[in-house]
C-alpha cells in the first residue's frame, strides 16, 4: 500500500518547481493532495485533487481554503508549507517592501497555515516546513535568510506547542535544487554553489519530495523537530571543501 494512502494533505507553492513535484509525489504515494499557490498552473490541476489559488501571506485565502477542505474532506493529515519567494538585496541595500513581501511569504504564511490547519487535524498530524540551506547560515540575500532562519525557530516553538496534540513539525533546509526560482540567480551563484558542494552535483527537486512523503508518513511518527539539510553536504562541510581536497595541497611552487 501507498505510505500516504488515505491521507489528505495541503502544499502550498505548489503550481511549479519543488511544490509541483512535492505534490505529483505524495499524490503518486496515495495522498489526497490539495495544492495551492497564487498563481495556478494547467500541470498543478493534473497533479492535485483540488486547487485553490489565494496569496499565503493574506488571512482570507487561509480562511477559504479551511472552509472548502472541511467542506470537501472534513481533515487534514499533513501540510507542506513550500511556497517562497526569493530577494537578493543585501543589508544596506534591502527596501522595506522587499522585506515584508519577502518575510510576509516566507515566515507569516507558514504561520498562518499551521493556524488554520492544526484545527483541521483529527487528534495527529504531519507538517513539513521547507526553509533553506540560508536558514543555516549567513548568505548575503538579507530578508530572505532573515526569512528561512524565523521559520526555523517558528518550526521549533511549533514542535513543542503541537506535540501534545501528536502533531509532527519539521524542517527542511534545501541548499541549490534546481527549480526556476534558482535559475533566476546569475550562472557564476551556480558556479560557486558547485565549488561548496561535496557530493559536486547540484540538487534536483526529486531529492527533496520522497523525504516530505517519508516525514507525512506513519513510517516517521516519531520524529518531530528535526532540522534535515537536503544539500549534497554543503552545510556540513562549513565552508571548508576547498581545504580538504587533496589538490589545494599540492606543491605548485617552480621547481
Amino acid at each position: 500500500m501507498a505510505v500516504l494512502e488515505g491521507k489528505v494533505v495541503v502544499v502550498t507553492g505548489a503550481a511549479r518547481g519543488q511544490g509541483l513535484e512535492e505534490v505529483r509525489h505524495l499524490s503518486g504515494e496515495g495522498a489526497t493532495v490539495v495544492g495551492t499557490d497564487w498563481t495556478v498552473s494547467d500541470e498543478l490541476r493534473a497533479a492535485a485533487a483540488m486547487v485553490i489559488e489565494f496569496d499565503v501571506s493574506e488571512p482570507a485565502g487561509w480562511a477559504r481554503l479551511a472552509d472548502e477542505v472541511r467542506r470537501e474532506f472534513g481533515r487534514v493529515d499533513g501540510l507542506v508549507n513550500n511556497a517562497g519567494v526569493a530577494a537578493r538585496d543585501g543589508l544596506l541595500d534591502v527596501g522595506l517592501d522587499t522585506w515584508n513581501r519577502t518575510l510576509g511569504i516566507n515566515l507569516t504564511g507558514p504561520l498562518l497555515g499551521m493556524q488554520t490547519v492544526v484545527p483541521l487535524m483529527p487528534g495527529a498530524g504531519s507538517i513539513v516546513n521547507i526553509s533553506s540551506v540560508a536558514g543555516l547560515t549567513g548568505l548575503r540575500t538579507t530578508a530572505y535568510t532573515a526569512s528561512k532562519w524565523g521559520l526555523r525557530g517558528l518550526s521549533r516553538v511549533a514542535s513543542n506547542e503541537l506535540g501534545p496534540r501528536n502533531i509532527r513539525v519539521n524542517t527542511l533546509f534545501p541548499g541549490y535544487i534546481d527549480t526556476p526560482l534558482v535559475r533566476q540567480n546569475p550562472e557564476a551563484f551556480k558556479t560557486v554553489s558547485l565549488a561548496q558542494i561535496p557530493l559536486g552535483r547540484v540538487g534536483e527537486v526529486t531529492d527533496v519530495a520522497p523525504l516530505v512523503a517519508f516525514l507525512l508518513s506513519d513510517a516517521a511518527s516519531w520524529i518531530t523537530g528535526a532540522e534535515i539539510a537536503v544539500d549534497g553536504g554543503q552545510y556540513a562541510q562549513g565552508g571548508a571543501k576547498a581545504l580538504v581536497d587533496p589538490a589545494n595541497f599540492l606543491d605548485k611552487s617552480p621547481s
